[in-house]
C-alpha cells in the first residue's frame, strides 16, 4: 500500500492495540468514535452523537428535543400501520421485524463484464476468469440500492428472498416494494432466455418462481390502503412473467411430462450430486427431480389470479387466464395420474 492508513485500521487499534494505524492527522476516508466505560449490571450507557456539515458551539443544546421528536413521529408512523387488535407485545415484535427489513437495504454495483475483464487500473484477471462464474451473465449489471437478505452476512440478492421480503415492506413503503419486485424482472437483471437471477453465487442456478405471488399480495395490500388496483405494475410483472414462466416450461421439463425440476428450491442444498447441475452425473447419467413441480403449480394460479385482475379493465387478458388454467390442470394431472397414467404419489 501506498500509506500505512488502510483497510482494518480500527480493529488493529482496538483490538490488536497498534495505535500507529490511524492516520493521526485525523484524515481520511472513514472515521471512528471509540468509547471506553465500565456498565455495572442493571446500569445503563448513553452515548449521544450529532452528525454536522460544520462545527457547532453548542451541538447537543436541542439534542433531547430532537430525539423525542422524532421518537414521537416514528411512533406515529408505526400506529397506522399495526392493527388495531395487536398487543402492546405484537406491536414490538412487529415493528422490530419491520425496522430489520428497513436496516437491510445495501448499494449493490456489480457488472459481469466489469469483473470478467478487470479494473482497468490494476492488472489484467487470470485468464480462466473469462469463463468463471457467471460468465453467460454478461448483460448482468447492477447498480441499485436493494433489499437484501443480510447486509452483513449476506449482503446481496437473492430472487426469491426479495419477493417474499417486498410482501411485508408493501405495508411499509408499497412503491419501493414495487420498484423492487420489477427490478429482477428488467432487462439488465433477466437473461435474454427469461430466466431470473438466482443470486450472486450462481445467477444460473434456480430459485422457486414465486415473483408472481408477492405481485399479488403486494397489489392486494396496496388497494386495501389505497382503494384502487395498480393495474400498471401489475401488468408490468405479468408480461415479464410470461418470459420467465416459458422458461421454465421449456428448461425445466425436459421431457415434456409437466414435471418440474430445479435444483436447491427450498429444500436442503446438501447431497452426493449437485442438483442444480443433474446432466453431470457420472458415465452420462441424469438426475430426474421434481422438486419444482408444486412450485410451479402455485405459479399458475398466481399468474391466473393476476390475469382475472388485468381482464376487469382489459378483456385480452381474458384467454391468458384460459392458458394458465390449462397449465395447472397439466400440472395436477402429472401428480395424480390421469388416463391411466401413474401420478407421482
Amino acid at each position: 500500500n501506498a500509506e500505512p492508513f488502510v483497510k482494518d485500521a480500527f480493529h488493529e487499534t482496538i483490538v490488536n492495540g497498534r495505535s500507529g494505524r490511524v492516520n493521526p492527522d485525523r484524515v481520511g476516508t472513514k472515521a471512528a468514535a471509540h468509547y471506553r466505560s465500565m456498565v455495572a449490571p442493571g446500569e445503563s450507557m448513553v452515548v449521544r452523537v450529532r452528525f454536522a456539515p460544520e462545527a457547532m458551539d453548542d451541538p447537543f443544546g436541542d439534542f433531547d428535543v430532537i430525539i423525542a421528536r422524532r421518537i414521537a413521529e416514528t411512533d406515529e408512523f408505526y400506529d397506522e400501520l399495526h392493527a388495531p387488535h395487536f398487543s402492546e407485545d405484537e406491536r414490538r415484535v412487529q415493528r422490530q421485524a419491520f425496522a430489520g427489513l428497513l436496516w437491510n437495504k445495501q448499494f449493490y454495483h456489480y457488472s459481469v463484464e466489469l469483473w470478467r475483464r478487470g479494473d482497468p487500473a490494476g492488472p489484467p484477471p487470470p485468464a480462466d476468469r473469462a469463463m468463471g462464474r457467471n460468465a453467460d451473465w454478461e448483460h448482468m449489471y447492477c447498480l441499485d440500492v436493494l433489499s437484501v437478505p443480510d447486509k452483513w452476512e449476506y449482503p446481496w440478492f437473492a430472487a426469491w428472498d426479495t419477493a417474499f421480503h417486498c410482501i411485508p415492506l408493501s405495508r411499509l413503503d408499497p412503491e419501493w416494494a414495487k420498484r423492487q419486485l420489477v427490478l429482477p424482472l428488467r432487462e439488465w437483471y433477466m437473461h435474454p432466455n427469461g430466466q431470473l437471477p438466482a443470486y450472486e453465487w450462481d445467477f444460473s442456478d434456480v430459485n422457486p418462481p414465486v415473483h408472481a405471488h408477492a405481485a399479488r399480495l403486494i397489489a392486494r395490500i396496496d388497494r386495501e390502503r389505497t382503494g384502487r388496483l395498480d393495474v400498471d405494475f401489475l401488468e408490468e410483472v405479468f408480461q415479464k412473467l410470461l418470459m420467465n414462466f416459458t422458461w421454465w416450461v421449456n428448461r425445466k421439463d425436459v421431457a415434456g411430462r409437466n414435471a418440474f425440476q430445479g435444483g436447491f428450491l427450498g429444500m436442503d442444498n446438501i447431497g452426493v450430486f449437485d442438483r442444480s447441475r443433474p446432466e453431470g452425473l457420472p458415465d452420462g447419467g441424469m438426475l430426474e427431480q421434481a422438486d419444482g413441480t408444486a412450485w410451479m403449480g402455485l405459479y399458475c394460479l398466481d399468474m391466473l389470479a393476476i390475469a382475472l385482475e388485468l381482464a376487469e379493465s382489459r378483456p385480452v387478458y381474458e384467454s391468458m387466464a384460459t392458458k394458465f388454467f390449462e397449465h395447472f390442470i397439466a400440472i395436477a394431472h402429472s401428480i395424480n395420474g390421469f388416463s391411466g397414467r401413474i401420478g407421482m404419489w
